[in-house]
């Protein structure tokens, strides 16, 4: 069963997380948002306090599904931002919100918006060599602003992630290619990417022009939400 809470009034909003990290990572977005916004935060298979699920995306996002109130924006972040692209194949949605995210993260023959595949296999064999030193010294790469840092080290610390589920994760990452699926969406869709970012490089902001996708570029690495100027 997968851990998931609602807070807030107004319109339904629901983020999920990115890879090795928890819905916690969204603290501080919760409480600048729940105002405005009904929000469910979905702690990913595996990650946080949800139970590991068996499969691969399409598991995941059918169990992620079951958690989802009616109709909601669904924002994803990273590995989230690849559920989200999933999910809005099947159920309707207000608006889809791709933060720090890409159809397809790996590079190849007919792809040159992504990273290499060799370079992100060894990326992430040294985050997970030590994972909770690892994903710090990686926070620390995106922020600088001492209470954010302070709350991601705390969902770290507490709230590891399963072995199973991060190799899982890898997988999607490494293998999923959605790119006709976002492009035969028929519901709004809005990017934020950071120009700082190494792993969904700045240059894809070319082809979601191409798709005619809104997409905005902050001063900022691979966690835009953390940016000063972020807004959804």
């Amino acid at each position: 069963m997968l851990y998931s809470r609602t807070i807030g009034v107004g319109d339904n909003l629901v983020l999920l997380h990115g890879w090795a990290l928890s819905g916690d990572c969204f603290k501080n977005l919760v409480r600048q948002y729940k105002t405005r916004y009904r929000i469910t935060i979905i702690d990913l298979p595996g990650h946080g306090r949800s139970d590991v699920v068996a499969g691969g995306i399409d598991e995941w996002c059918a169990e992620i599904i079951q958690q989802l109130p009616k109709k909601p924006t669904l924002l994803g972040w990273s590995l989230g931002g690849l559920l989200a692209i999933n999910i809005a194949q099947q159920i309707k949605l207000s608006k889809l919100i791709l933060l720090a995210a890409t159809p397809k993260f790996v590079n190849n023959s007919n792809w040159n918006y992504g990273v290499d595949a060799m370079n992100f296999q060894m990326f992430s064999n040294v985050l997970e060599s030590n994972l909770s030193q690892g994903l710090k010294r990686f926070i620390n790469l995106q922020t600088s602003h001492k209470e954010q840092i302070k709350s991601l080290y705390q969902a770290i610390d507490e709230l590891p992630a399963n072995p199973q589920a991060l190799n899982q994760g890898l997988d999607i990452l490494l293998n999923s290619d959605l790119r006709q699926q976002l492009k035969q969406l028929n519901v709004p869709v809005h990017v934020i990417l950071g120009n700082l970012d190494l792993l969904v490089p700045v240059s894809i902001v070319e082809w979601y022009m191409a798709q005619n996708i809104p997409t905005t570029v902050l001063d900022t690495g691979h966690l835009p939400f953390l940016h000063k100027n972020f807004s959804i």
